[in-house]
């Protein structure tokens, strides 16, 4: 580092522009494939009710976070609209083009994407409710200010890149640690592999681990995430030691984060969040090798106006983050909490606690006139689990919303809302929200009665694979919803 330019951390930079930008085309194209069914006009929780409620009184209206759609009222064809724009201005950056423009021209881009995509979360509702949608967001915000490739990266911004993931990873770890006993006894990782919200292809395998090597997970764990990112800040010694080895300290913190995202990404799907996590530890690993473009020595190589610019991101930080570091050590520690409007330096943790029994919802349906004499047939979803010998399938980095929310479904006192509408809809048969699901059992025919009924999910051993060609064991509950059917 030196001075206000970071002149080894121009390959960071490219991965982070082109890897923040990637994922907000994943998230673009999350919301176009399913706001509408979700949120839109004849959504589960319409947003324009959302919308007409927050502006009913001038008090609840300070309560919705920013968004285009108070302005210009919501349809579903202008949710469109935003979601195709930002796809585009994601490809183009992914693409690298904008970064060969002067410096303003790739953080305006950053900054459309920003304020594009929490246009979409602040009316998200429930479904956008989740902490990896406010940390693409504050990526996003900070992207927009590492500059162009004609010149090195400010180091104001690299360092804040740091501090981001220092929260995500310190911020989760302290999480665990006050949580669950399992996190303490180094238990968690005995059950998280198999009640984990969504399953990938491999966490069975995870699961059947000896519970020795399970341990160890835990304890890998807590070193990444409670020791390992104060390393992260190494390389600011640079300014001062002329040696080699804090930026290599640095950049062995960095890749240590990545390793583990990276062994959390083949046994599980967590939407983008463990992507995100990766390419911002990206920015911890500088690159000396790597040629700046005409570097300048000192202030200079990097234009006064980008220098007070980025200057005053970072003094907007320092007030805006003292909340999220008061957090951290805080007894009662927030989790995915944002402390303004604006969805900045925010507060994350995640899995607080581990569930010890996968309780699944299962949605069943029939076309017999008597409910009680009736053949039911189920509902297969795209992620969750649900037929007993079907391999879990990889779906991170995209988000299957509705998915997500069946998991919680059965940790709640109570039915929401979106579930009882849910339900409606699959009795018209609606195609929209049929798409959302892996399959429809009646091919699209309106079923006469349906009904929620829980299992006991469990992950098949070993033997009963070779025995009955299972992946899950399950054994039934009880009725969640009784026969139920359109007045």
């Amino acid at each position: 580092m030196d001075g206000f330019a970071a002149v080894d951390f121009g390959f960071a930079r490219e991965v982070l522009q082109r890897g923040i930008a990637a994922l907000f085309l994943v998230a673009f194209v999350s919301s176009l494939n399913q706001f509408r069914p979700l949120l839109g006009e004849r959504g589960l929780l319409p947003a324009p009710a959302l919308l007409e409620w927050a502006s009913s009184s001038k008090s609840r209206g300070r309560m919705l976070r920013p968004t285009l759609f108070r302005r210009t009222r919501y349809t579903d064809r202008r949710l469109a609209g935003l979601c195709w724009s930002g796809i585009a201005i994601a490809a183009l950056l992914v693409a690298g083009v904008p970064q060969l423009a002067p410096s303003w021209v790739p953080m305006l881009c950053f900054l459309a994407l920003w304020f594009g995509y929490m246009s979409i979360t602040s009316i998200g509702q429930t479904f956008y409710g989740f902490g990896w949608e406010m940390l693409l967001l504050e990526a996003g915000f900070l992207a927009a200010f590492l500059g162009s490739r004609d010149q090195s990266p400010p180091t104001v911004v690299i360092v804040l890149m740091w501090w981001l993931v220092f929260r995500l990873e310190f911020g989760a770890g302290m999480i665990k640690i006050r949580g669950g006993r399992e996190w303490r006894d180094l238990t968690a990782l005995t059950y998280h592999h198999e009640t984990q919200p969504m399953p990938g292809p491999l966490s069975r395998q995870a699961h059947l681990l000896p519970r020795w090597l399970h341990k160890g997970e835990v304890l890998g764990n807590h070193f990444a995430q409670l020791v390992v990112p104060f390393f992260l800040f190494a390389p600011l010694l640079g300014l001062w030691i002329e040696s080699p080895v804090p930026a290599i300290v640095g950049a062995v913190a960095g890749a240590i984060v990545i390793v583990t995202q990276l062994w959390l990404v083949i046994t599980g799907n967590f939407a983008w969040l463990n992507w995100a996590t990766i390419v911002l530890a990206f920015s911890a690993i500088g690159v000396p090798s790597v040629p700046i473009p005409e570097p300048v020595e000192g202030p200079a190589a990097l234009p006064l106006y980008w220098i007070v610019i980025t200057s005053a991101v970072g003094i907007l930080y320092l007030v805006l983050g003292w909340p999220a570091l008061r957090n951290l050590f805080a007894h009662r520690q927030l989790m995915n909490a944002s402390f303004n409007r604006w969805q900045l330096a925010n507060a994350y943790g995640a899995f607080g606690t581990v569930t010890k029994e996968r309780m699944e919802i299962v949605i069943e349906g029939t076309l017999d006139e008597d409910p009680d004499a009736a053949t039911w047939r189920e509902y297969d979803f795209k992620g969750k689990p649900g037929d007993v010998h079907r391999v879990p399938r990889q779906f991170a980095p995209h988000h299957l919303r509705l998915d997500w929310l069946m998991w919680f479904l059965p940790l709640g006192r109570s039915l929401d809302d979106w579930f009882t509408m849910l339900l409606a809809r699959l009795l018209q048969a609606d195609a929209a929200t049929l798409a959302l699901l892996r399959s429809d059992p009646f091919a699209g025919q309106p079923p006469r009665w349906v009904r929620a009924v829980s299992y006991r999910y469990r992950f098949a051993t070993r033997e009963q694979r070779r025995q009955n060609g299972v992946v899950w064991v399950r054994d039934r509950r009880r009725v969640i919803v009784g026969a139920a059917e359109l007045p």
